[in-house]
């Protein structure tokens, strides 16, 4: 586990509720998190939407003020510079889909760099059109590199079919999602599976030995 955590990936890929939840983990965990919403595509689906259990759990969210409304305004708040400066803080950043989104997060390479305790996560679904085949992230993983100037460390099976997903639904995709690994020479960090949907331990996850950050 690094200090920032990033989350990229297509369109519809289900980043925001990754990152949502992956706050919420990290929070319960007893880490002090802040949660930062680059998405300045999509005005829809956002970080903001989670406003309110965010607040309940204590978890400080940096998002634009346009962010959740009618006003599709393109802005990033000054604030988020703090992400970068307060190295007390475990941070998570949800960054708008395919390279166009990635954009906005070449702004802050330097510091991410500099600092060297980040890992990025590519978040794929097997069941979304433009992700439908391990050939088509390779395309997506390279684009999204391209515009941030980042390298990504590893990937997010996000494999759902929304509330019709089953357990057979995530198991199918495990072939999917290690094709792509072995593609992009990127490890699989995890997949998600909805609360309810029971996966026993036919299942299993490759995991490769991660390095650890310095815990503050």
């Amino acid at each position: 586990m690094k200090r920032i955590t990033l989350f990229l990936g297509h369109y519809g890929s289900g980043k925001t509720n990754v990152a949502v939840n992956y706050a919420l983990h990290l929070k319960e965990s007893g880490f002090p998190v802040v949660i930062a919403d680059l998405d300045i595509v999509n005005p829809y689906f956002r970080t903001k939407d989670s406003q309110k259990i965010l607040d309940e759990k204590g978890i400080k969210l940096i998002s634009s003020e346009y962010a959740a409304s009618n006003v599709d305004f393109p802005a990033i708040p000054g604030e988020m510079y703090s992400v970068f400066d307060d190295k007390a803080t475990y941070a998570v950043l949800d960054i708008g889909g395919d390279d166009r989104g990635a954009y906005a997060l070449g702004r802050y390479r330097d510091q991410i760099l500099e600092e060297d305790n980040y890992d990025a996560f590519l978040v794929i679904n097997k069941y979304r059109p433009l992700t439908k085949t391990p050939e088509l992230c390779v395309e997506i993983k390279e684009e999204i590199e391209a515009a941030a100037g980042i390298k990504l460390t590893g990937i997010v099976n996000n494999s759902n079919l929304g509330d019709s997903t089953t357990k057979q639904d995530v198991l199918d995709s495990y072939s999917y999602v290690k094709e792509v690994s072995e593609k992009t020479n990127l490890p699989i960090v995890f997949t998600t599976v909805k609360k309810g949907i029971k996966i026993d331990n036919t299942f299993t996850i490759e995991l490769q030995p991660k390095t650890f950050g310095e815990v503050y």
